[in-house]
């Protein structure tokens, strides 16, 4: 990897270093009925040193959330629910937000220190990358298949990722998480911002600034709790989004790398940490394996199912309904509302 990066790249980023001052930050928190979520996630965020302004967006879900938010000092921007979508609902708040840096998290990412911001957003406001995601370890409580995606896709060490290390790193180059990831606004604008999407816009954001010289950088000193627990079904409706994004994207996310080396990868070391450590998960290792594998071949190759089934094998049954849905396939499915078909 080349040690320096070229001065319109960096200006592109990180104006700010040529403008002599300190970038503005904000934090987009992507809420649906996370009212008991908000006392564990907002409280390192609003304590930062760098006091970022923080923004709860809450599609609609009247639970509770947004009035929580504002008692803890969290601004608020309510969308409604047929207009969430994963890219177009960070978009509106970066637009929002209109900082230099903004910060991405989930509600149920919760930092480990008030630093953690500072932490992110450091390789970006020394203009050494335009991206950065944090180090997720498990929840307490985690169980064996949650701690171990945890431990394999967020090591200790940090690391920084240019588009000329491709061959290093296979499609895992393209690896982000919005769980908890930092972007330079500049550098959003410069690929046109957000899109509407499926699934994956970390990861197809991460791919067009790579390709247009960025970095991306992850900060493992920048630490949230974040895992789940998921059924096999949910494991294959996850990895159907997945492989559907996927093949839309895939002249973007798999120019000349396979997908399946990381998974493979991953499946060996899991299976051999089983072996040695919980002999009798491996069966139900193998289920899950299964599954996922299952819903990311059938999810690339959707296009050759009847339309009617997709939105039903989906995880996100409100996207097939939603603006981003008209928006992107309305016209290619025949479906697009008139207010969005012109």
């Amino acid at each position: 990897m080349s040690q320096s990066l070229p001065e319109t790249v960096i200006r592109e980023a990180a104006p700010w270093i040529a403008e002599g001052r300190a970038p503005t930050i904000g934090v987009a928190v992507i809420t649906y009925t996370a009212k008991k979520m908000l006392p564990h996630c907002l409280p390192p965020l609003l304590a930062s040193p760098l006091k970022p302004r923080v923004l709860v967006m809450n599609s609609s879900s009247n639970d509770g959330t947004v009035e929580m938010a504002e008692e803890m000092g969290a601004d608020t921007l309510v969308v409604p629910r047929r207009s969430f979508n994963h890219g177009m609902t960070r978009e509106r708040a970066r637009q929002a937000l209109g900082t230099d840096i903004v910060v991405m998290i989930t509600p149920d990412a919760y930092a480990t220190s008030p630093d953690m911001i500072g932490h992110l957003v450091q390789p970006i406001v020394d203009g050494r990358a335009a991206a950065t995601y944090a180090r997720q370890i498990p929840h307490h409580g985690a169980g064996f298949f949650e701690s171990f995606a945890r431990d394999f896709n967020y090591p200790p060490e940090s690391h920084i990722r240019s588009y000329d290390e491709k061959a290093k790193w296979g499609s895992f180059l393209y690896f982000c998480s919005d769980s908890c990831a930092a972007w330079s606004n500049p550098a959003l604008e410069a690929i046109g911002g957000i899109g509407p999407t499926l699934t994956m816009e970390d990861a197809i954001n991460a791919a067009k600034m790579l390709r247009r010289g960025h970095r991306i950088a992850y900060v493992a000193e920048a630490v949230v709790h974040h895992s789940h627990t998921y059924s096999l079904e949910q494991e294959f409706r996850r990895m159907f989004d997945v492989g559907y994004e996927r093949r839309r994207q895939k002249d973007l996310l798999l120019d000349g790398v396979r997908d399946e080396k990381r998974g493979g990868s991953y499946v060996k070391a899991m299976l051999g940490k089983l072996m040695r450590e919980k002999p009798q998960l491996v069966p139900y290792a193998i289920l899950q394996t299964g599954a996922k594998y299952l819903g990311y071949k059938i999810g690339y190759n959707a296009h050759r199912l009847p339309r009617s089934w997709i939105p039903r094998i989906s995880g996100q049954d409100f996207y097939w309904t939603s603006e981003a849905f008209d928006l992107r396939e309305g016209r290619e499915w025949g479906t697009a509302s008139p207010h969005t078909a012109g």
